[in-house]
């Protein structure tokens, strides 16, 4: 009995540490969809691609996520650029996100990433975070709600809250980096098809 124990104790930890990051990503993850169910977060799962003209992927450190979100709007034909919320502008892409994005066929070897106190909003701009929170820094930082939305609500599957892959392990890096490819694969042929200017025909 209790060597099933630890096996299922052991086998929960794998999973989590490879679908979420963490525990506390998981926690994360749950309190994102709950939020989403009560509808908490509708007006931040929607857009209106007539007017979008730029996309801003944004996350803390903009050397993993966005970054890596970025570069893959890039390849789709979108205009688009990255920030973090709490970085050094000019830092480049952390190591285990260039292998990873190399991996699924993207380039972050040039990557810089901008702050947002370098940053500057203009009329047209869609930022898509990563977490529920980052959507609080944005408004407290004077971006106006109906220019923010979570990335997550276009991945496959459904992933509000996408867990920061720092420091986590190769699994989850890949695990994080794929929802970030199909959601904005995802996202980008929407905005296409409701014939966004942010995006070539």
């Amino acid at each position: 009995m209790l060597k099933r124990y630890r096996f299922a104790r052991q086998t929960v930890r794998h999973l989590t540490a490879v679908n979420y990051g963490t525990f506390r990503g998981w926690v994360r993850h749950f309190l994102a969809q709950l939020e989403w169910v009560i509808g908490r977060l509708d007006r931040f799962v929607v857009v209106q691609p007539k007017s979008v003209k730029r996309l801003v992927f944004v996350c803390l450190g903009n050397i993993n996520r966005s970054a890596f979100a970025e570069a893959v709007a890039g390849t789709l034909g979108a205009h688009a650029c990255s920030l973090g919320l709490a970085t050094t502008t000019g830092a480049p892409a952390f190591e285990t996100a260039v292998t990873t994005a190399q991996r699924l066929g993207i380039d972050l070897l040039e990557h810089a990433a901008t702050d947002l106190s370098d940053f500057s909003y203009r009329p047209g701009d869609l930022l898509l975070t990563m977490e529920i929170r980052h959507v609080h820094r944005l408004i407290e930082n004077g971006i106006p709600a109906e220019a923010i939305a979570l990335l997550g609500a276009w991945s496959n599957p459904r992933r509000l809250h996408l867990h920061d892959p720092a420091l986590q392990s190769e699994d989850y890096f890949m695990t994080c980096f794929v929802l970030i490819h199909s959601a904005t694969i995802n996202l980008v042929g929407a905005l296409r098809a409701g014939g966004s200017p942010c995006v070539r025909p």
